[in-house]
């Protein structure tokens, strides 16, 4: 057999692949986010159960997306230095070896400690994800399209991770609903060798710019450590004000070091593109949005009307079936008219539901049907469009070497978005004007999508 027979034969095999590949790695990318929201309606339980005050509950709520959020840059520059599948066989043993410690952890210092370390595996998981992904889909107009999916799977995790965690903390106990990450990533460590490509690693294999990397992560973690302990102690505390302030340092040094090294962590001219800075921008705004809105009705229903943690994930089920709808008519609509406009489209849409919720304001007396749901449906409905098209702006021209980089940046914009905003939704207190703030963001941001579509 010649070499391009060979050639040919190793280009069927990966197509005939493809379909499950993506399957197995989009259920990976939603278990992350599930994890990550998965904490938040049983909180009060494991609070009463370790006797927490609330500054230890913030803490227990951050944990994994501090690590999380501080390791994305490293983890896909480790994916595409070494190869996606084996980047991400590494963080998948991690993940699960900390899955085990979460729903068996005996005290509160256990427990933070295994969603930290949950959090530094999903770092190496997520990015080199997406770089096998890039394997599976090599031709672009195929790439386009499954990140047009692949955008949407955040918030359904993230629904998935309120919704089931009520469901389950209320039929049994908090502890097993984090026995499902570890049955996910088992799973995935058993298949991956059959169904992933190898995803070989850059043929010019990137620096790992240790300096930057050091700065970053740990401005990162600095930072975001110091924005959601305001809730806690106030923004005059010196427990919020030293982290901050120390995390915005490094984050200085950080841009400096990657202006003057050779191989940067994130090299400068990959944020300069325009689309591409449009789409990461759009994901940060969208994903604060909706988590904003999720703590806040999640709060309302079960401190101001005394829902129960079964009533409250019943109460989310709409807003899942208007996020999948949406999910599912946005690749379509986005191979008719663009990813821009499909970007701008679900950020007007999604900012009309944000209008909505805060003109209702979340008063225990408003009518759940009436005053609640009509915003509930579209806010996912447009945030799922805005995520799709979003994705895809933000891996457009991403070149097979930098996969994981591309991964690394659109899970950090996704993460630091939702603890900025919703540290900035505290200090300014009150449901309703943070959601119409939220709202005006996303009206503003259409209104750049469609003017860089049409210049």
């Amino acid at each position: 057999m010649s070499g391009v027979q060979v050639q040919g034969a190793a280009v069927e095999v990966v197509r005939r692949k493809a379909g499950p590949a993506f399957v197995l790695l989009g259920v990976v990318q939603v278990t992350l986010i599930f994890t990550l929201a998965a904490i938040a309606v049983p909180l009060p339980h494991i609070g009463r159960e370790f006797g927490l005050v609330r500054a230890e509950l913030v803490l227990l709520s951050a944990a994994y997306g501090l690590t999380f959020a501080g390791l994305l840059l490293f983890g896909g520059r480790l994916a595409d230095r070494f190869g996606g599948r084996r980047v991400l066989t590494v963080g998948l043993v991690g993940f699960a070896a900390a899955s085990v410690l979460v729903p068996l952890a005996p005290s509160y210092p256990a427990l933070l400690g295994a969603r930290f370390a949950q959090g530094a595996g999903a770092a190496l998981v997520a990015p080199a994800a997406m770089a096998v992904l890039r394997s599976v889909f090599p031709e672009p107009a195929a790439y386009g399209r499954a990140m047009a999916t692949w955008g949407g799977l955040s918030m359904l995790g993230a629904t998935a991770g309120n919704l089931l965690a009520g469901v389950i903390s209320a039929v049994t106990s908090w502890r097993l609903a984090f026995a499902v990450p570890l049955v996910v990533a088992v799973g995935a460590l058993l298949l991956a060798p059959r169904l992933l490509p190898d995803a070989p690693p850059a043929e010019q294999k990137p620096g790992l710019d240790p300096a930057g990397a050091g700065l970053a992560t740990g401005g990162v973690v600095l930072a975001s450590y110091g924005l959601v302990l305001s809730d806690a102690y106030g923004w005059t505390a010196y427990e919020v004000l030293l982290p901050l302030l120390a995390g915005i340092g490094l984050l200085l040094g950080f841009l400096a070091v990657e202006r003057r090294v050779v191989a940067p962590l994130l090299p400068p001219r990959f944020l300069l593109n325009r689309r591409r800075g449009l789409g990461l921008v759009a994901i940060a705004l969208t994903a604060a949005g909706t988590s904003t809105t999720f703590v806040l009705f999640s709060l309302h229903l079960q401190e101001g009307r005394g829902w129960s943690p079964l009533e409250t994930s019943a109460a989310f089920v709409p807003f899942a079936a208007a996020l999948i709808l949406s999910g599912r008519l946005a690749g379509p609509l986005i191979g008719r008219y663009g990813a821009g406009r499909v970007a701008g489209g679900g950020l007007l849409v999604g900012a009309a539901g944000l209008g909505l919720l805060a003109l209702a304001g979340f008063t225990p007396s408003l009518p759940y049907v009436t005053g609640l749901l009509p915003g509930l449906l579209l806010l996912p409905a447009g945030a799922a469009a805005s995520f799709a098209g979003a994705a895809v702006l933000a891996t457009d021209g991403v070149p097979p070497g930098e996969a994981g980089l591309a991964g690394g940046v659109l899970n950090t914009a996704m993460e630091l978005g939702a603890t900025v905003v919703f540290a900035l939704v505290l200090a300014v207190g009150g449901d309703g004007p943070s959601l119409a703030a939220a709202a005006a963001g996303f009206a503003l941001l259409a209104l750049l999508n469609y003017r860089s579509v049409h210049c």
